[in-house]
């Protein structure tokens, strides 16, 4: 029997890195992809600007998709939509750099995988500097090399997306919506392994506010718990992050701000020490493991003050948006071929 088939779905902004990966992926050894959809999820884009960037051994299996701009979910259900009848969808995202070896990794992964196997992960490899510490920006990307269930390189079984429906499209932004079909999928049945492959996930330019933008995934949190319950933390090994802080400190900043309009100073003062307290305490945690630098320092300090705001502001967003969301229930065809008694990860390769 011959190696499974598979298609490359690569979602993409028409990044300078998507060249970078594409290359790569025409470089790595073993069997290639019987297809590659790229979708554009620009505003208005045409897409045929990005076939400039495809290698000329990759343009005869290369297609461009619009994406419409709705998310990176909604473009990874438009590209494995549109890749045609393979077995296996891998999705990759456009600022990775698969290995040397990966088509033959690959390969053999997907070899491995049993008929329960509803997706098989990559070992996802972050490069930080040697020379000194990572900045706060740095160590969020590390985070992505332990990541369960990151769709940076994830391939899964056309079969099991079908019948999970795809990704959920009220993701908007590449934040949870990996972990959510990754627990529809093994709550159905099916399981998640591990595979060998190495896929390499640089970390891209940043400007100094990105952390403060990341507080947004506050609102898919809200959307996570509404749809798989308040575990679904433990089952899809998230760190929890520091939001009841968040509310700790902004709530001691409100009521500082409003003993002061009650002419009440001293309970203005007392508030507002606890939310200095707060805020300086919040700051420190993220300037001790990093490059403590100048420049690092005041960015810390300034989206220090910044952050909590903006956290506690998108969880209240995020309980109005889906206050009518309708819990996930497991379908009784959303599973594998034959019934199963559990739905551990399974490893796949050595």
């Amino acid at each position: 029997m011959g190696e499974p088939a598979y298609a490359v779905v690569i979602p993409t902004l028409g990044r300078p890195s998507l060249g970078v990966c594409l290359r790569a992926l025409a470089a790595a050894e073993g069997p290639p992809p019987r297809r590659i959809v790229l979708v554009d999820d620009r505003a208005g884009a045409a897409g045929a600007s990005l076939m400039a960037e495809v290698p000329e051994s990759l343009r005869p299996r290369t297609t461009v998709v619009p994406g419409g701009a709705r998310g990176p979910a909604a473009a990874r259900n438009t590209g494995w939509r549109a890749a045609g009848p393979v077995p296996w969808i891998v999705f990759l995202d456009d600022d990775v750099v698969p290995g040397r070896t990966w088509a033959a990794d690959l390969a053999r992964d997907l070899a491995a995988a049993t008929e329960r196997t509803a997706a098989v992960t990559a070992r996802i490899e972050v490069p930080l500097p040697e020379d000194r510490r990572p900045t706060d920006w740095e160590r969020n990307t590390a985070g992505l090399a332990t990541a369960r269930w990151i769709t940076a390189d994830m391939a899964y079984r056309r079969t099991a997306l079908e019948a999970a429906g795809g990704f959920d499209e009220r993701f908007r932004r590449a934040f949870r919506e990996d972990a959510d079909l990754a627990l529809r999928v093994t709550a159905a049945g099916w399981s998640v392994a591990e595979g060998s492959r190495i896929t390499t996930h640089p970390v891209r330019p940043a400007d100094r506010w990105v952390s403060v933008r990341l507080q947004a995934g506050n609102a898919d949190d809200v959307l996570m718990t509404r749809l798989h319950g308040r575990g679904w933390w433990h089952r899809a090994d998230a760190p929890r992050g520091r939001l009841p802080g968040h509310f700790a400190v902004t709530g001691a900043a409100v009521t500082a701000l409003s003993c002061a309009a009650l002419r009440r100073p001293r309970a203005a003062a007392v508030c507002g020490a606890l939310w200095l307290a707060g805020t300086a305490e919040f700051a420190l945690a993220r300037i001790r493991p990093g490059p403590r630098t100048r420049d690092e320092v005041v960015t810390m300090a300034l989206t220090g003050v910044a952050i909590p705001p903006t956290a506690v502001w998108h969880w209240l967003r995020g309980q109005i948006i889906h206050r009518g969301t309708v819990p996930f229930t497991p379908s009784a065809t959303a599973g594998p071929p034959r019934p199963l008694r559990d739905a551990e990860p399974e490893q796949v390769g050595s």
